[in-house]
């Protein structure tokens, strides 16, 4: 007589399902290497000046970003020193012209050259090949509107200024400054191991989340209070009139093309910012980071120390 057993269960489609969907929301809510076993509590993270100004500057840096660019194109080469020395450009993107006749993208950093066929020096616009800088999708507001750009550029970098000096004011008068931003000593001895839990995506969780790490305090101050005056500084030399008026500008630089690549760094290193800090928000908790940044509210998971 042979007796035969039911095999072991499987968990219901159903089941499996909502399994996947609670580890989704616990990663997009708590971020990675999160324990949904631990016990959560609220903390009100952001206060209202600091929400207005990280949404103001969200939308127009993105705007200078990409009308800076169409600037960019009417002179797509960067130079150093007082002059432009067109035959040795520090960086430049153009185009050269195949045996065949298609246009070939090339950029060029110091003595190097790369292909960039598509992207930069030579791209497609309305079906076109056309020689050209950045491509059209990166240009506002138009593919090529040399003055309405310049307009847009200048409007928002006002902008920009106003809100990067209200924030100021604010912070240095509410406290915000002294406790959340300011360098300490240990933060520099602590860097490395900040970085090496960012890098194994170990992130605070407990009382060590109500404050900013050493990574986040170093990154805001040198973003907020050296790369936003840089910026500010090499745009207004790079203005014949601000020159006029202000007559140590172009001194303190090196003159107005060494301004303009510096004005250039300066922009793509708000960019590396910018794709950081939205990687960081995803793996740290997507929808909690944005909460606290549009409430003020966090939940926050216990554990402490990461």
């Amino acid at each position: 007589m042979t007796i035969t057993t039911d095999p072991a269960p499987h968990p219901a489609p159903d089941g499996r399902a909502a399994a996947v969907w609670a580890a989704i929301k616990e990663f997009l809510t708590f971020g990675a290497n999160s324990d949904p076993n631990a016990p959560k509590s609220w903390f009100y993270r952001h206060r209202l000046p600091i929400r207005i100004a990280h949404w103001t500057n969200a939308v127009v840096i993105t705007v200078m970003l990409m009308s800076g660019l169409q600037i960019f194109n009417a002179h797509s080469a960067l130079y150093w020193g007082q002059g432009s020395d067109f035959a040795h450009p520090l960086l430049s993107m153009t185009a050269m012209q195949n045996p065949d006749g298609t246009l070939k993208g090339i950029t060029q950093i110091g003595s190097w050259h790369f292909d960039t066929t598509g992207v930069l020096g030579a791209s497609m616009v309305d079906g076109q090949m056309q020689v050209r800088g950045f491509p059209w999708w990166a240009t506002i507001p138009s593919p090529q509107w040399l003055a309405m750009g310049r307009l847009w550029h200048f409007f928002f970098a006002w902008l920009f200024v106003t809100n990067g000096i209200i924030f100021a004011l604010w912070a240095f008068a509410s406290g915000h400054f002294k406790r959340d931003l300011e360098p300490r000593p240990s933060d520099i001895t602590g860097l490395p191991r900040e970085i090496a839990h960012h890098a194994k995506l170990q992130f605070p969780r407990g009382e060590e989340a109500k404050k900013y790490n050493p990574l986040q305090r170093l990154t805001y101050f040198a973003v907020i209070f050296i790369l936003g005056p840089l910026v500010v500084l090499t745009g207004l030399t790079m203005s014949p009139t601000m020159d006029a008026a202000f007559h140590f500008l172009p001194w303190v630089f090196g003159g107005r093309q060494t301004a303009r690549t510096i004005h250039f760094i300066c922009a793509f290193s708000f960019l590396a910012f910018f794709i950081v800090h939205i990687v960081m928000v995803i793996l740290s908790g997507t929808w909690n980071n944005l909460r606290s940044m549009i409430t003020g509210s966090y939940e926050i998971e216990g554990g402490g120390k990461p």
